[in-house]
């Protein structure tokens, strides 16, 4: 192996695997360094659940992106994912502050991208155990996720790295990049820290993908906040926020909400970080069917304000302000059939009970009273008129109490009880750098290119403020690695 390339890219998760592969197909020379050991390899891509929102406007786009049988095709309503429902979403979610060039590249190139990726040998398959539901005989899709990859997030990085490994790109694991090397204002490659001694690389262009900071709790607390070093980190406990802290030391610009992050509920006894064995199945999203319980003993959120595509992402940040950092999930038996198979996973935090008394007093941490007044309110303030559907947001709301629930409204009254105790896991951070939208060119604070720097993935920052659409990351990542790579690798080759 050389120390000079054409295109080094830091990270091996999608988005960096994505600027691999594109920056391959340049005819570029291409070196891979990750962070991890090949065990822990993947970023926080390999955590992730693999649902892929993307725009498609009917099932013959769907088709372009994995195989459908004529009985699925039958027996099924995939719904759409228009452009403009996905640009609704966005913005809607964002509250519009979403970056207007990088939302519309997102976008409208998300379709392209997931084909692109289908060739690269990513298998795609319908997302019939989490999304969707029988409705009069028919499966019918909600929130607009139709498609996930085969093996989630852990099944994208395998397809990917054996695309690479095809491609006979080099990577170095157990290497971690310190700096960045500058000739002048120009990046000519990167110093890196292994096994106790600092190795250059050199390359015409560096792809920056290594991730945010979520995993670093003293970044974490400076730009999120106080309490923020208390959260669980989802994925991997290598994105410490190097990538961003390198770029911004050579006068990068930074870009988008700094002080804001995707959060879940995760179970309150999960480890600190990531498993791989486990995967996602510590998060608990099947919240929308029952209640989120503080230490008060109260509601603090409208559990049914929308789908969990539509809110999980912030509400772990709810969790997190609350007294001791927990909330219990409650449920009865009605909804015990439709909730998520994160429910049925051996390592969880539960509670059963046959009363809501006897509910009251194994809720670890909560005012036993005051859960039962919560409890008791509830259950009087339901528009019971309404028919319950889990599958559309069916307005069966509540009246007269505060947060509201305005969908899914049912009343705990049907034993057994059960209740999961979560905390916030902490996903991805939303700052990172500003770039050339449709090359992902690094800019410097003067808002000029930085020659020879690109960046995709968690670090591309402008995408996403407040909250987050499900599924949208790991498109995003594809999306803006793969125009990272090829910008790249156009450049290396004309410098």
């Amino acid at each position: 192996m050389t120390n000079q390339y054409d295109v080094i890219v830091v990270g091996k998760g999608n988005a960096a695997l994505c600027s691999a592969l594109a920056a391959k197909d340049t005819g570029a020379k291409v070196l891979v360094i990750e962070a991890a050991s090949k065990d822990e390899h993947g970023g926080n891509s390999r955590f992730a659940g693999g649902v892929m929102r993307f725009a498609y406007d009917s099932v013959d786009d769907l088709m372009k992106v994995t195989d459908i049988t004529e009985k699925e095709l039958a027996e099924t309503d995939f719904g759409t994912n228009t452009t403009d429902e996905f640009f609704d979403d966005l913005f809607r979610l964002t509250q519009y502050r979403t970056d207007p060039d990088l939302s519309e590249i997102l976008v409208r190139r998300s379709l392209d991208t997931m084909i692109w990726l289908r060739e690269k040998g990513v298998r795609f398959v319908p997302n019939f155990g989490r999304q969707s539901a029988l409705v009069d005989g028919r499966r019918k899709f909600f929130g607009r996720l139709p498609i996930e990859v085969s093996g989630g997030g852990a099944g994208l990085v395998d397809f990917l790295d054996k695309s690479v490994e095809k491609s006979q790109i080099d990577v170095v694991y157990d290497t971690r990049v310190v700096s960045l090397i500058l000739d002048g204002c120009k990046v000519t490659g990167v110093k890196t820290q292994c096994n106790n001694q600092i190795v250059e690389y050199h390359a015409k262009s560096v792809v920056l993908a290594c991730g945010g900071f979520e995993a670093n709790p003293e970044m974490r607390t400076k730009y999120l906040g106080h309490g923020w070093e208390l959260a669980k980190v989802r994925g991997s406990r290598f994105n410490q926020g190097d990538g961003l802290k390198m770029a911004l030391d050579i006068g990068a610009a930074p870009y988008g909400n700094w002080s804001g992050c995707h959060a879940t509920g995760w179970d309150r006894n999960a480890p600190e970080y990531g498993d791989v064995n486990v995967g996602d199945k510590f998060q608990k999203h099947s919240y929308i069917f029952g209640l989120l319980i503080n230490a008060e003993g109260r509601r603090f959120v409208d559990e049914g304000a929308d789908f969990h595509s539509f809110t999980y992402a912030k509400y772990g940040g709810e969790v997190l302000k609350q007294t001791g950092q927990f909330a219990w999930q409650v449920f009865d038996s009605k909804v015990k059939d439709i909730l998520r198979n994160e429910y049925r996973i051996k390592f969880v935090t539960k509670v059963s009970a046959n009363t809501l008394e006897e509910l009251a007093e194994k809720l670890e941490g909560v005012n036993p009273e005051e859960f039962l007044n919560t409890a008791r309110a509830y259950n009087a303030s339901i528009k019971s008129e309404v028919p319950f559907n889990h599958t559309v947001l069916d307005g069966r709301g509540t009246e007269g109490i505060y947060p509201p629930k305005s969908n899914w409204a049912q009343a705990l009254d049907a034993p057994p009880y059960e209740a999961y105790q979560t905390t916030c896991g902490i996903t991805f951070t939303f700052g990172g750098l500003r770039t050339v939208a449709d090359t992902g060119q690094v800019l410097d604070v003067h808002l000029k290119p930085i020659e020879g720097l690109y960046c995709a993935g968690e670090m591309l920052g402008g995408i996403f403020y407040f909250n987050y659409p499900s599924g949208t990351g790991l498109v995003s990542g594809s999306v803006f690695g793969r125009i990272a790579g090829s910008s790249a690798g156009n450049a290396a080759l004309n410098r």
